[in-house]
C-alpha cells in the first residue's frame, strides 16, 4: 500500500511516515498544498493523509480539485481545526475520514487500513483466498492458520493482490503501489518479489497473466 502524506510540520510528517513504513506502507511526503495536489493528481496512491492548514494551497482546495478531477483515493484529514463547521466543510469537500490533532499515530494507521479496505470493496476485516487469509485491519497474513512472515515489499504486493483477489492487477499498477516516488526500481523487481511470494504461500495461488500482470486466485 502506498500513501501520500501532505503535512507541512516536518517533525510530525517524519514521525507519521516512520510509523507507516514500520507497518509496511510506502509513503511519499509533500510539505505544501501545491506539491501535494500535484502528486495526488498524477501518482497512484491507496490513500492520502491531508492536513488542512498548508502553505501555498489550503488542504480543502487540494481535496476539492482531486474530487473534481475524478480522483477517488480515500482521504483522511488531519487537522488542528476541531470545530463542527470545519468538519462539515471537510466532508463536503470529499474527505472520507477526519482526525483532530493531537492524535495517536496508531489510530492513523488503523483508520488508513480501514479506508483502503473499504475502498477495495471489503466490508469485513478478513479477506480470504483459498487457504490464505488477510486481516486487513491488523495487516497480517495467515496460510492454513499459520502466520506468514513477509518483507515490506512482499507485503505490499500480496496485500494489493489480496484486496483485488480474482482480478488481474497490472504490473505497472503493482510497481506504483509498492515503491515510493523516489525509489530506483529494477526492471524485474516485481517478478523477483512474486517469485519469493510463491515460495512462501505456494506457486498455485498467484497466476501470471502474460502481457498484463498477476492475479491471486483460489482456482489456479
Amino acid at each position: 500500500m502506498r500513501v501520500l502524506l501532505v503535512e507541512d510540520d516536518e517533525t510530525l510528517a517524519a514521525g507519521i511516515a516512520r510509523a507507516l513504513r514500520a507497518e509496511n506502507f510506502a509513503v511519499d511526503i509533500a510539505g505544501n498544498g501545491e506539491d501535494g495536489g500535484h502528486l495526488g493528481s498524477t501518482e497512484l496512491y491507496d490513500a492520502a493523509v491531508l492536513d488542512l492548514g498548508l502553505p501555498l494551497r489550503d488542504g480543502l482546495s487540494v481535496l476539492r480539485d482531486w474530487r473534481a478531477a475524478g480522483r477517488d483515493l480515500p482521504v483522511l484529514i488531519l487537522t488542528a481545526r476541531d470545530g463542527w463547521s470545519e468538519k462539515v466543510a471537510g466532508f463536503k469537500a470529499g474527505a472520507d475520514d477526519y482526525l483532530v490533532k493531537p492524535f495517536r499515530v496508531e489510530e492513523v494507521i488503523m483508520r488508513l487500513r480501514a479506508l483502503v479496505r473499504r475502498a477495495a470493496g471489503h466490508a469485513g476485516a478478513l479477506v480470504a483466498c483459498g487457504p490464505l487469509v488477510f486481516d486487513a485491519q491488523l495487516g497480517t497474513f495467515e496460510l492454513d492458520g499459520l502466520p506468514v512472515k513477509l518483507t515490506a515489499f512482499e507485503w505490499r504486493v500480496l496485500s494489493a493482490l489480496m484486496l483485488r483477489r480474482e482480478v488481474v492487477v497490472e504490473r505497472a499498477d503493482l510497481i506504483e503501489r509498492v515503491y515510493e516516488g523516489d525509489a530506483d526500481v529494477d526492471s524485474n523487481s516485481i517478478e523477483v518479489i512474486i517469485g519469493r511470494l510463491r515460495r512462501k504461500i505456494g506457486a498455485t495461488l498467484i497466476e501470471t497473466v502474460r502481457g498484463r500482470g498477476y492475479r491471486l486466485t483460489a482456482g489456479a
